[in-house]
């Protein structure tokens, strides 16, 4: 099922969906990602024409729709007015009535509807359970319309719904097993860190000018993270002691110093933090960001951004309260 927005003008004349201009890019974007558009059941969250095509023509403020209103706002200070509210009532309808394998949520309008968040830049691209139906799998991505304003979506989209594809052959959501020891004693440390390791993956996270952790991942399915700041304790260290701290180091650098490669994410920002530390990292072979840079130019780079093309990992950015911690987006 691909869920869209509303009718624009030619498809509110004919009664159906995705028929216009916008719906003819689908069709050429459906093709380049191999769907079949004939095999898609295709609908809108309303089954109407905005006036001047605006959603926001439809809403009102907090004021207008009352203080017994719960659906969220589906643009910024935006609320549906509440006699359009049945227009989500008929798509629960329809998705219940027809049972998708997985829905395709078109725009912010539509993953809001769905998902009950219209952060479309921030949630596309990756498989999730529908909120309006649970137990439905769902994949966002941006709107054609949004396309045709915006072309340097075009690839991105076809991507998101090449995605879609592979995601159909199977109803549940598939998430990679990961195996990361956080928190852990400095015997845990010594423990991994002596473990033979082909390669790591570095990554830090800092804020106040300092490395407050330092991750390392010998596999895409095994990793350590060595905190140093918690703010949680008195003194905002996560070490007890100088002394503890200091071990935790000396193993950080050791695991700096081997000769296995070493692959970053935006690594010129992350070494630069660790030379400030006097730690002199061997074999730092690549940098992601970089190297899909060098392969897609037209694409975006940070990491939440290759997460969701190249994994099938949930938006890790949306878990945290605090989004000021990290600098590659």
């Amino acid at each position: 099922m691909i869920v869209g927005e509303a009718f624009g003008e030619q498809e509110s004349f004919v009664g159906r969906p995705f028929i216009g201009k916008s719906g003819q890019e689908l069709t050429r974007m459906l093709r380049e990602a191999g769907i079949d558009r004939s095999e898609c059941l295709l609908t809108n969250v309303l089954a109407l024409r905005p006036p001047d095509n605006k959603v926001e023509n439809l809403c009102g403020s907090k004021t207008t729709v009352g203080p017994g209103y719960q659906a969220p706002p589906i643009r910024q200070g935006k609320y549906l007015l509440p006699e359009y509210l049945g227009e989500v009532d008929r798509l629960k309808q329809e998705i219940l009535a027809t049972k998708p394998t997985l829905i395709i949520a078109l725009g912010n309008t539509a993953c809001w509807a769905l998902l009950g968040s219209s952060r479309i830049g921030a949630i596309r691209g990756v498989a999730t359970s529908c909120t309006l139906v649970p137990g439905i799998k769902l994949i966002p991505t941006y709107h054609p319309a949004g396309v045709m304003r915006n072309w340097s979506w075009r690839v991105i989209v076809i991507a998101d719904l090449m995605k879609a594809h592979r995601e159909v052959e199977f109803p549940e959501i598939r998430r990679p097993e990961r195996r990361v020891l956080v928190r852990p004693t400095l015997e845990e440390i010594a423990v991994w860190a002596c473990r033979d390791h082909e390669m790591l993956a570095v990554d830090i996270e800092t804020a106040a000018r300092q490395i407050t952790m330092i991750g390392f991942a010998r596999s895409a399915a095994e990793a350590i993270v060595i905190p140093f700041v918690d703010m949680r304790n008195v003194l905002g260290s996560y070490w007890n002691d100088q002394k503890d701290e200091l071990i935790a180091w000396s193993w950080v650098k050791y695991l700096l110093e081997l000769p296995c490669p070493k692959i970053f994410q935006n690594g010129l920002y992350d070494l630069q933090y660790i030379l400030r530390m006097g730690l002199r990292p061997v074999n730092c072979l690549a940098d992601t960001m970089l190297l899909h840079h060098s392969m897609y130019p037209e694409l975006q780079k940070g990491l939440g951004f290759l997460g969701s093309i190249y994994t099938n990992e949930s938006s890790w950015k949306l878990m945290r309260e605090d989004d000021s911690l990290k600098r590659d987006e």
